[in-house]
């Protein structure tokens, strides 16, 4: 088994307030399922680049955006039985100073997560979500120390992995791994449902998972996994036996 299947807890870092929705919610609600702990931190709101649909509302404010999606994205969470953090960094473009960078390097110090996942290096799309990816990295990277003695507390570092873009094909993302989420399925898409201000993305997201699994099965000949979720491992595993 992996370690995203056998983790005791899970921290997701995503550029916007929806992105764990779609690409990790499975890998949130496996977690919290089993009793451990399920955290997501939205570096911003995603309220230029991310609420289209809000902004189709006459006299709309960024400031009323960003309450919908703080709460949209808490009842997201909510279903999947995570924390929701958000550090509204504002967006488009994203933007991660140094105080912000420590303050989400402790949050990670923190939790002590068993598993940080967050956005590929690469998105030629979005120019926000390899931001995120550097940021989250870097808080990693800080939290543990690099395995040194430092001024500071240090932890045992989290599992990385990359959740899946939306253009995989163009984000060099390479999935070698594959979550069975079919049980907390309904989680998954209670928590897309909640984030209303995207809902377009869930007929996409709950065919994913579908094809997704179809993978998983081939992958492991367990023909009883009917949704999965894809990511790719970047730290080496260290083991006592293949």
């Amino acid at each position: 088994m992996s370690a995203l299947s056998e983790a005791k807890s899970v921290l997701v870092i995503g550029a916007h307030a929806a992105d764990f929705v779609w690409r990790a919610a499975g890998a949130l609600a496996v977690a919290s399922s089993r009793g451990a702990k399920a955290k997501v931190v939205a570096l911003s709101y995603g309220e230029r680049g991310e609420s289209g649909e809000l902004w189709k509302v006459e006299g709309q404010t960024i400031e009323n955006v960003k309450r919908i999606r703080h709460e949209q994205a808490e009842q997201a969470a909510a279903a999947v039985g995570a924390e929701f953090v958000a550090l509204d960094l504002g967006d488009y473009p994203l933007e991660v100073g140094r105080e912000s960078l420590e303050q989400l390097g402790q949050i990670v110090r923190d939790m002590e997560p068993d598993v940080l996942i967050t956005h590929t290096l690469l998105d030629p799309v979005n120019p926000d979500h390899p931001v995120a990816c550097h940021a989250a990295g870097a808080a990693r990277q800080l939290a543990a120390g690099a395995g040194v003695a430092s001024a500071f507390k240090v932890i045992k570092p989290p599992a990385l992995y990359y959740f899946e873009p939306h253009q995989p094909e163009l984000s060099g993302f390479v999935p070698n791994t594959f979550l069975d989420i079919t049980d907390v399925y309904p989680m998954k898409q209670k928590a897309m449902e909640a984030m209303a201000s995207q809902a377009y993305l869930v007929e996409y997201y709950a065919q994913l998972a579908t094809r997704r699994a179809n993978h998983a099965r081939r992958a492991s000949g367990n023909k009883s996994i009917r949704y999965a979720e894809a990511y790719q491992r970047i730290d080496p595993a260290v083991v006592d036996q293949l």
